[in-house]
């Protein structure tokens, strides 16, 4: 199982939901796993209904068999201010930099640097010790940019070439990308059974392949319960109306004479039935182009009751069934 677990998916498609619920799954049996958000949306602190994250390692929930889950907002400005004082040892002339608009600058300006922290800070999780040698985190779980800049996120080596050849930026770099492409990690794409994100999902995949990052799974979120199959489906449309309303009658749903109760509810529900049809068509192509892939595909359930904590550890658990966890 790969320590660096990261999560994307255009937006829309519940990735933050899935990257929190994949956290809580991985932190089952007494794990310890970390849960980064890079984007500063503060959606994690939301997910588990807490005050917003500061930039420190936060415990936010515990998992089932006592595990633990932190949680931490990486900031760039902040890491930027680390990485002065690791490398540099500025202390407060990094401050100063800061009070100068110096490190806004930097952040902003190059954007390929801004990747090496927010990256860089989630692989120190990843390769930090305590004491006895054990690793702080078993997991390190990511919330990441969509899909339509997740390569050009994680390939930070090459964003940053024409920036720093030499120096303590480009080790950096080249340290974090020894993460990136290695067993350590791996990059699951969350999408809907719909036609754009499932399109966005190949094509994400298709880009992470050719930087050689390691693809882990596709997960399909949000999806809604199988009420009629083909065959039902082919049942309804040979039923003639005159058969359905009497079926309708049999069922206690009023009289089958013209105009009665039952007959009145035949076009209602075969309009229902042709529209649930249509969709039923269209998420069975979009599950064949996902099957397609060639990766593992895992589907989390579209819950009735709207996205709340407890949700969030149905989903987990439908992930640790489905051994994505």
């Amino acid at each position: 199982m790969s320590r660096l677990q990261v999560v994307s998916g255009k937006g829309g498609t519940g990735k933050t939901t899935v990257a929190a619920a994949l956290a809580l799954a991985l932190a089952t049996e007494g794990k310890r796993a970390l849960l980064v958000e890079v984007e500063g949306r503060q959606g994690i602190a939301q997910l588990f209904e807490t005050e917003a994250l500061p930039y420190e390692e936060r415990k936010i929930a515990v998992a089932p068999g006592g595990g633990e889950v932190y949680a931490l907002a990486i900031d760039a400005e902040r890491a930027l201010l680390d990485y002065l004082q690791m490398f540099y040892k500025l202390g407060s002339a990094g401050r100063a930099l800061k009070k100068l608009g110096a490190i806004d600058f930097a952040t902003t300006v190059a954007p390929g640097v801004r990747d090496v922290l927010l990256t860089g800070k989630a692989c120190e999780a990843v390769r930090r010790k305590d004491r006895n040698g054990r690793f702080a985190y078993d997991y390190v779980v990511m919330d990441a940019p969509p899909t339509g800049r997740i390569t050009r996120f994680l390939n930070v080596n090459d964003e940053v070439a024409g920036l720093a050849k030499v120096g303590p930026i480009h080790n950096q770099a080249q340290a974090v990308m020894r993460v990136l492409k290695s067993r350590e990690t791996a990059v699951h794409l969350v999408t809907l059974l719909e036609e754009m994100p499932v399109q966005e999902t190949a094509d994400g995949i298709a880009e992470l392949r050719a930087a050689r990052l390691p693809v882990g799974r596709v997960v399909v979120n949000m999806v809604r319960p199988q009420v009629l199959d083909a065959t039902d489906l082919e049942r309804v449309g040979s039923t003639s109306r005159t058969a359905l309303a009497r079926s309708l009658s049999g069922a206690g749903l009023g009289g089958a004479r013209r105009g009665g109760h039952a007959e009145r509810l035949v076009d209602p529900l075969l309009a229902q039935a042709a529209e649930y049809g249509e969709r039923y068509a269209l998420e069975q192509e979009q599950r064949a182009v996902l099957t397609d892939l060639g990766l593992p595909l895992d589907e989390l359930p579209l819950l009735a009751e709207g996205m709340d904590l407890a949700g969030l550890y149905e989903l987990a658990a439908e992930l640790r069934k489905q051994g994505i966890a």
